[in-house]
């Protein structure tokens, strides 16, 4: 399930541009006065690091980038965070554009956990971080001497706003949030003289969702080829990552082998597996071939067949025979996240199961805390000193991370227009992604999703993108250790970057 709310750098010199007039924020308000609607606004500064070896001069530009409708009036600022290379020759340079997920979350995570040439240092042993201050320190492995990066912040997140008698919510939605991330990216090409760049499109969580659906109407409606597509803890047909609908069968089956890594990781499995991924291949092998056809039957199973399903349950979810036997075969993902450490009192996260919190309440069924969120204040406090400090970003316009408090509960899933007939469904847009892959062959997917994830759970990135019509050859499946932000793993930060570079290198060649 999405997140609702989840080198060397020397500065040479640092330089604003105004080009327009500064403007106060009615808070009551989600739209500027039309008449009053400014001039974009950039923070632009010029840097130069060591990136895998390479010197590299590169420009920041801060900035808005405002969408049009079809009259060219303005609709919405797009604000995002560009880094390019300072050359002449740069129009046919790799440019991946890099959003989070939610639906509501700024780029924060992914810019300064990982892609930005800077990251926040939080401990990769999943230990809460502490107060401020945190550790901003130089990312030389990032991937800045392959491509550029452009990271994006929708509308209702960060400084992205709706603009003049235009509302945020036109832009809260499955269908509108893709449309209008399409047309930026076509906007900012058009904008940046890139049009024969190889392009990349990198998004995590619901981030993912996006992408699919970004990549269809950019292959099929707006013909922009796609280079490359990455997947950061992915999340595309979420029957597999909802694990609180009673009778969702499909969900215990995706979770099965995340449960698995993390009775492992909290050594509730005796004897310990000798190899991981040894063990969650037989997880995963247990879970569609006897768990899956043990649950289609229902009551009609056998007491044998029964008995043998929940002792085979124990074993790989480490909890007890009696809890399997009243949970009726049924382990619910978040259900387990309070259950596999209750006799030490203590809940695991959803985001992260390495991490754990001491709640108040020890008997209730499941977290009332995500105790993976314990690194939030880490990533916000790393960004707002770092735009400040570094690309000098000053503006009394309020940073929205958090997103708009309004966005989460005005945030439309439907898939077709209102007055029309429509019934919910799980959210899905993999058919999106096999639309696009099939338009272009040549269109490769990088799936990274980690061991520890109880939201959007390893198993189900396999189980979605082995079926809707996908290609398996134009899917890469890469593994780490870590959960749903695997990257606050020191290890898997440096891995996932370099097999990202690794990706990216290939698909350009």
């Amino acid at each position: 399930m999405p997140l609702k709310s989840i080198f060397k750098i020397v500065t040479i010199s640092t330089f604003i541009i105004f080009t327009g007039t500064t403007y106060a924020i009615d808070k009551n308000k989600d739209t500027e006065d039309k008449k009053t609607i400014p001039k974009a606004r950039q923070f632009v500064s010029e840097h130069k690091g060591k990136f895998n070896g390479q010197n590299i001069n590169y420009k920041v530009t801060a900035g808005e980038t405002y969408l049009r409708d079809k009259k060219g009036n303005e609709t919405a600022s797009i604000f995002t965070f560009a880094y390019t290379k300072s050359s002449k020759k740069n129009t046919s340079r790799p440019v991946t554009f890099i959003w989070n997920g939610g639906p509501g979350s700024s780029s924060t995570w992914l810019h300064m956990g990982i892609y930005g040439p800077k990251h926040v240092k939080v401990p990769s042993d999943a230990k809460y971080p502490g107060p401020p201050p945190y550790p901003i320190l130089n990312t030389p492995e990032t991937i800045l001497d392959v491509s550029d990066l452009v990271f994006i912040d929708p509308v209702g997140t960060g400084f992205s706003r709706a603009l003049g008698e235009h509302k945020s919510k036109e832009f809260w939605g499955l269908k509108q949030d893709a449309n209008s991330m399409a047309h930026f990216i076509r906007t900012w090409l058009t904008d940046n003289n890139r049009w024969n760049s190889p392009r990349f499109i990198l998004g995590e969580s619901y981030g993912t969702t996006r992408a699919a659906a970004v990549a269809k109407i950019l292959e099929n409606d707006l013909s922009i080829s796609l280079n490359g597509i990455i997947f950061i803890s992915q999340a595309l047909d979420y029957q597999g990552s909802t694990p609180y609908v009673r009778d969702n069968i499909i969900s215990h089956i995706t979770y099965l082998p995340t449960m698995a890594a993390a009775a492992v990781y909290h050594g509730k499995i005796s004897p310990k597996p000798k190899d991981l991924t040894k063990f969650l291949a037989e997880a995963r092998l247990f879970a569609t071939d006897e768990l899956m056809p043990a649950l289609f039957k229902g009551n009609s199973i056998s007491k044998a067949n029964k008995k043998h399903i929940r002792d085979k349950l124990v074993y790989f979810t480490g909890l007890t025979s009696p809890y399997v036997e009243q949970a009726e075969l049924r382990i619910q993902g978040f259900h387990f996240a309070k259950e596999l450490l209750r006799d030490e009192g203590l809940s695991i996260g959803l985001l992260d199961a390495r991490y754990t919190v001491d709640e108040v309440d020890d008997l209730e069924a499941q977290p009332n805390y995500d105790a993976s969120r314990a690194i939030s204040s880490a990533y916000n406090s790393g960004l707002r000193s770092y735009i400040r400090n570094d690309l000098g970003v000053d503006w009394d316009r309020i940073y929205l991370s958090p997103a708009d408090d309004e966005l989460s509960a005005q945030w439309s899933w439907r898939t077709v227009p209102l007055g029309k007939a429509w019934e919910p469904a799980y959210i899905n847009t993999a058919h999106d992604l096999s639309k696009a892959l099939r338009i272009n062959p040549m269109l490769k997917v990088f799936v990274a999703s980690g061991y520890y994830d109880l939201i959007t759970p390893f198993f189900d990135a396999e189980y979605t993108l082995n079926r809707h019509g996908i290609r398996s050859d134009q899917i890469e499946y890469n593994y780490y250790h870590g959960g749903h932000m695997m990257y606050v793993n020191e290890a898997v930060r440096t891995n996932l970057l370099k097999d990202t570079r690794s990706f990216i290198q290939r698909q350009i060649k």
